[in-house]
């Protein structure tokens, strides 16, 4: 008898990217990416230890929530160059949208493309009513890859003892595509 457990983290495509699931050879780059004081400006900063952890409940997510973090793969150089996300936080009823490229790759729209195959995926697939994403205000790349997605200012909140702004989207309801006509 078989006693092991799995789940699927689905894959998504876009031109350039693979969306995965996190691997463990991923970690080194994950873990240098949030140890860079200039990658992890707006994020927690972690060390190795720390950024473990993180790494595994990222992965995690996708068995609790069915939603969680993927890892973003070059198509053409097979080159992990980043992670995306549309995951729930513990008491959150939105699913959330997060996007990170390793700085090595910074510029070359990275973010964009995978953060718009999350955001698909939460309204597409998952049918979700609306997603958030969570920016520091001193954050200009990611309020410029949320503005791209169509999300919108709506509030502050806390979070790890900062401020950031809270901007989200509602999925279209098809009654709203049709009444262009």
């Amino acid at each position: 008898m078989n006693n092991e457990f799995t789940t699927s983290v689905p894959y998504l495509h876009t031109e350039r990217l693979l969306l995965r699931e996190y691997r463990k050879e991923d970690f080194d780059l994950f873990a240098a990416h949030i140890a860079d004081p200039v990658s992890s400006a707006h994020l927690v900063p972690a060390d190795r230890p720390a950024a473990w952890r993180i790494f595994c409940a990222q992965a995690g997510l996708w068995l609790i929530h069915g939603a969680g973090w993927w890892a973003v793969e070059d198509k053409q150089s097979g080159q992990l160059v980043g992670t995306v996300g549309a995951f729930f936080r513990e008491d959150a009823t939105v699913i959330e949208l997060g996007w990170n490229t390793y700085r090595a790759f910074w510029g070359r729209g990275y973010a964009n493309e995978a953060a718009a195959a999350a955001l698909n995926h939460a309204f597409e697939v998952r049918r979700e009513p609306a997603v958030r994403a969570l920016i520091a205000s001193a954050n200009e790349s990611s309020l410029r890859v949320a503005r791209r997605l169509g999300l919108a200012y709506t509030g502050e909140m806390a979070l790890y003892g900062k401020a950031v702004g809270i901007y989200t989207r509602e999925r279209e309801s098809p009654d709203a595509q049709g009444s262009a006509e």
